[in-house]
């Protein structure tokens, strides 16, 4: 630690900090997350992919980062098989490593996978400023900036598909169960396979862009799974198109956070990029049909349009902090999607009963 490093916002502030891993100059799209733990777990989120992280607690990397191993060919300890941020700021790293599992510090594992990181930055009030004027492009450079930041070509990671950087690139199987669950996989976080195969589940994860409709040879499955991932959905409509076929072949669906979007935006509905998104594990939302409300762990930037959902939806879950739209139920037939993540890691699991009330409809609609 000692070099600088340079945060440049397109808006032109310059935040200074000091370097704790790699003096890597990146572009990214900067936004900030409010949870006070997992780091290793949201760091390797594929949500945060083309991402510069801003951690607004200010304690980071007291507790190391744990082993990386497999239990059943899936990473045990992160949520993807590396790091997904593009940078990290925070107000101040702790270089230590009291936790029991732990095996090397924050700044050796970003270290060793070329991400940048600066400390010892006032994240409050850069946290504020993202807050007041939106999410915006930036970079993060160990070249002094000039005074005038014209120069400087900022690249804005939503003007494309983000999804083929994270997606698999063939299909792949987990678990022998009765239940045949095709995963669209579009970024997804590990934990959802985990959480799968405590069913008497065959996890059937393909790409993004894999049609089963279509495709020579599809597997048997019984039902659909569509995960999160980054960017906007509005750039996929490969997937849009699988899951508006699907839904004519009334084949159980349930969708997380982009899939959610995804799901929205095949029922004819519309999405909306929200100024600053929400990211955190402590976000309220009420289930609208019985008045329950709960603490969820998310990690987006888009919502659905309320007004444009087709009256045959319910408005299921919506957010007690600014009333956006968190979940879709259909009324009639078995397809439903949620914009938290229900999964957590990190994050509550509170809402894990999510995934008993998919494999119960799966189970009634498919007559399994």
């Amino acid at each position: 630690m000692g070099q600088k490093g340079y945060l440049v916002l397109e808006n032109g502030q310059v935040w200074q900090g000091d370097s704790f891993a790699a003096a890597a100059d990146v572009n990214g799209e900067v936004v900030f997350n409010t949870g006070m733990v997992g780091y290793p777990e949201t760091f390797t989120d594929p949500s945060y992919f083309g991402q510069i992280l801003v951690m607004t607690y200010p304690l980071i990397g007291n507790y190391g980062v744990p082993r990386d191993f497999q239990i059943k060919r899936i990473n045990a300890n992160f949520e993807s098989d590396k790091i997904q941020i593009r940078g990290l700021i925070v107000s101040q790293y702790i270089d230590h490593q009291k936790h029991y599992q732990s095996v090397q510090s924050l700044a050796d594992w970003l270290t060793r996978q070329r991400i940048p990181a600066l400390t010892s930055v006032d994240t409050r009030t850069l946290t504020k400023t993202i807050r007041q004027k939106g999410v915006m492009k930036g970079i993060i450079t160990f070249t002094p900036p000039p005074e005038n930041t014209g120069g400087f070509s900022f690249y804005d990671i939503n003007k494309e598909n983000l999804v083929p950087n994270v997606s698999c690139k063939r299909i792949l199987r987990y678990g022998t169960g009765k239940i045949k669950i095709l995963l669209i996989d579009c970024g997804l976080k590990l934990n959802q396979i985990r959480i799968m195969l405590e069913y008497d589940t065959t996890v059937i994860r393909v790409p993004w862009n894999y049609n089963p409709f279509t495709a020579e040879n599809p597997p048997e499955f019984d039902a659909i799974f569509v995960s999160n991932g980054p960017g906007d959905a509005r750039t996929m409509p490969e997937t849009i198109n699988t899951l508006k076929e699907a839904m004519l072949k009334k084949i159980p669906i349930f969708g997380i956070c982009l899939g959610h979007q995804l799901l929205a935006l095949a029922t004819g509905a519309s999405i909306f990029k929200l100024k600053y998104g929400h990211r955190s594990q402590n976000q309220p939302v009420i289930n609208n049909l019985n008045g329950r409300s709960f603490i969820t762990s998310q990690n987006h930037g888009y919502s659905v349009v309320t007004e444009t959902v087709p009256a045959d939806w319910d408005i299921w879950f919506t957010n007690l902090n600014d009333s956006t739209n968190e979940g879709l139920l259909h009324k009639k037939l078995p397809f439903f999607c949620v914009q938290f993540h229900p999964e957590a890691n990190p994050g509550p699991n509170d809402n894990r009963w999510l995934f008993d009330y998919y494999f119960e409809i799966v189970k009634k609609w498919q007559k399994i």
